[in-house]
């Protein structure tokens, strides 16, 4: 199949989603292996668009049907990834912090960090602490990433990093959302911080590294 990746990793960029399966189905039925098209095809092409996507050559509607192309083929691929650790970066649990229903950046950021090797607990929007805490103890995870797209929400964001020392979990804290910056990171003692979905993805493999 010539430049089989190359057309794979397009058409994902492109948001394709029907030829992405049919291409995941083509070079399954070759024979290919599993693991050369999830790495070699799909997430390259997530990876591209999220960078156009930071130089400010495409928006957010163009990553969202992006990520749900890849998304399509990944599913398509299940069955034969079974017993391989595709997540091996680490476990991330998202969520959108109490009295918040936004749910659109919340889940582009988790869609962008399981495309790209993160193993993804999303907890949805309207979340306590105490369901945050309850996330971490149950997945082990690394890094918790907190949603707040209201200045009335974003101050819930220390209550959930409290909670979480006082459970004596050793996990690192993302946070994002309209009304917050770096600075307010650091003031609520949370090691990470991102502005967008792609910046989420360098942000998280930053904080596994520490």
């Amino acid at each position: 199949m010539t430049d089989f990746y190359g057309v794979l990793s397009q058409s994902v960029q492109e948001g394709n989603a029907d030829k992405v399966v049919q291409l995941v189905k083509e070079a399954s039925a070759e024979g290919m292996p599993a693991i050369d098209i999830l790495e070699k095809g799909l997430v390259p092409g997530v990876q591209a668009l999220g960078k156009l996507f930071k130089d400010g050559q495409v928006y957010l509607p163009e990553v969202l049907i992006s990520t749900r192309a890849m998304n399509r083929g990944l599913k398509e691929l299940e069955p034969r990834l079974a017993g391989i650790d595709i997540h091996k970066k680490g476990t991330i649990v998202v969520g959108t912090v109490e009295g918040d229903l936004h749910d659109i950046g919340k889940s582009l950021v988790g869609m962008m960090l399981g495309c790209n090797g993160f193993n993804i607990v999303d907890l949805g929007v309207d979340v306590s602490a105490d369901s945050f805490v309850s996330a971490v103890k149950e997945s082990n995870a690394d890094i918790v990433a907190m949603s707040g797209l209201l200045t009335t929400t974003m101050t819930y964001m220390p209550t959930v990093i409290v909670a979480l020392k006082k459970a004596g979990l050793k996990v690192k804290v993302m946070i994002g959302g309209a009304p917050v910056n770096r600075a307010y990171a650091d003031e609520i003692g949370a090691e990470g911080f991102a502005e967008d979905c792609t910046s989420a993805v360098d942000e998280a493999a930053r904080l596994m590294a520490l």
